[in-house]
């Protein structure tokens, strides 16, 4: 790998660039297939790209490539499309060499040397788990495991290597008697340490739990929304508010509110690069940044946005480490790294008297970025009553406003989980508007 970015390097300055950066990712991908109690198919890909980044006088050019042969011509290329753009204004420069942290449990030898057997065999723990549950059909679902390195290298001295693992797990159901229901269940590690048997034995016992419906009147009540559906809002209604780039383009709520009081003051949120074994974990970000621990609230109050280094570069401060890529088919971008959800735990149903319980939400992508404001049909949705989960609700929306619900956070439960690259306990919230 090193071989193939010091030869982009060189070719990309050769052809003019001032400054030049090189990012290359070698992925090594197994994913398996469900459908209807049945493994689909069966698949392993391998993929090996690079993407250069250009800069003249102060525009910035991309180019990629997944055939190595044609490396010399993507950074040609990479500086042709900086030369045909209007210098930016606002570029600084790419990030510097800087000293990289230590992080643990983001790769496991196990996982790198899974064969597809094992794989298969995995897939079929979630299905049979799940037949064990008597009126149960495995709908959909899919087994995922994935080995890879990339390196990042940089005229400015930025020379970032890393190898990291992950493997996941999901299966959707469906009853095959009485009422029709449906659950599903997941799990993602960088490890290999998932119960695969219990995410199917998860799903298909929430969907029997879900029958025998009963219907509610619209009221306000307190909602206690497990990890799945907490994190969806979180996602889709609170991230994109945090993020630099739609701040310095007037598309956040929280713009101009550093420091003041957004959140109930018990509730802290941390976006953390360094967390062990976490989805996002990694020495640096997608462009060589250094990662670090980002407080966004702080037991209640608003402490920072995210940034890269050219958003950081047009408000005169540092890069959290958010730089971003979904593959080296793309320029970075701002992005969350691991975003955890820190308040006071305790066990959050028996501790409400009445109230709703929603498992997952379907339409957060829905939901108004800059307001806040969502409404999202709730699925698996139980009526709490007397500290315990009572009767399922056939049919159930629920609507509010994010930072309102930030507010007004007045539980946690016990029960974390890694949604992605989200971390948080189910989370209980006040005075949310249900409408059966």
């Amino acid at each position: 790998m090193y071989e193939l970015a010091e030869k982009a390097l060189k070719a990309a300055t050769k052809y003019g660039a001032k400054e030049a950066e090189v990012y290359i990712m070698e992925s090594q991908k197994t994913s398996v297939n469900i459908q209807k109690d049945l493994i689909e198919g069966a698949k392993e890909n391998i993929t090996t790209g690079i993407g250069i980044r250009a800069v003249v006088d102060g525009a910035v050019g991309f180019a990629s490539t997944n055939i190595m042969s044609h490396i010399e011509e993507a950074a040609k290329n990479a500086v042709i499309s900086a030369r045909t753009q209007d210098p930016d204004k606002e570029w600084k420069a790419l990030p510097s060499n800087q000293k990289y942290p230590s992080v643990s449990g983001i790769f496991d030898t196990d996982l790198q040397n899974m064969e597809l057997d094992d794989c298969i065999a995995h897939t079929m723990e979630m299905i049979e788990s799940a037949k064990t549950v008597p009126g149960i059909t495995v709908t959909s679902g899919s087994f995922g495991r994935s080995h890879g390195k990339r390196l990042i290298i940089n005229t400015n001295g930025v020379d970032v290597e890393e190898e990291g693992t992950a493997v996941s797990g999901f299966v959707d159901v469906i009853t095959n008697s009485g009422e029709t229901s449906t659950a599903y269940d997941f799990a993602i590690s960088r490890s290999n340490d998932i119960d695969f048997g219990l995410i199917g034995k998860n799903a298909a016992e929430l969907a029997k739990r879900s029958q025998d419906t009963i219907s509610v009147e619209p009221h306000r009540t307190e909602v206690v929304l497990h990890p799945f559906a907490f994190s969806d809002l979180i996602e889709n209604a609170f991230m994109p508010s945090i993020d630099a780039d739609n701040v310095q383009k007037g598309r956040s709520n929280l713009i101009g509110r550093k420091d003041e009081i957004i959140a109930n003051e018990k509730l802290s949120i941390y976006d953390d690069g360094l967390l062990e074994g976490g989805i996002e974990t990694g020495i640096a970000d997608d462009e060589g940044v250094a990662s670090q621990r980002t407080t966004v609230i702080e037991k209640g109050t608003f402490r920072s946005y995210l940034y890269d280094t050219y958003t950081a570069g047009k408000d005169g401060v540092e890069s959290t480490g958010n730089g971003s890529r979904n593959s080296y088919l793309s320029t970075p971008s701002v992005g969350p790294r691991n975003f955890i959800i820190d308040f006071p735990q305790c066990d959050v149903v028996a501790d409400t008297d009445s109230g709703v319980y929603v498992n997952t939400v379907i339409g957060a992508h829905t939901a108004n970025s800059i307001s806040g404001d969502f409404s999202v049909e709730a699925r698996n949705a139980f009526t709490i009553k007397d500290g315990k989960l009572d009767r399922p609700i056939k049919s159930l929306m629920i609507s509010g406003n994010i930072f309102d619900m930030l507010k007004n956070v007045n539980g946690a439960g016990t029960d974390v989980r890694k949604v992605g690259g989200t971390i948080t306990p189910s989370i209980r919230v006040s005075d949310m508007s249900v409408v059966g």
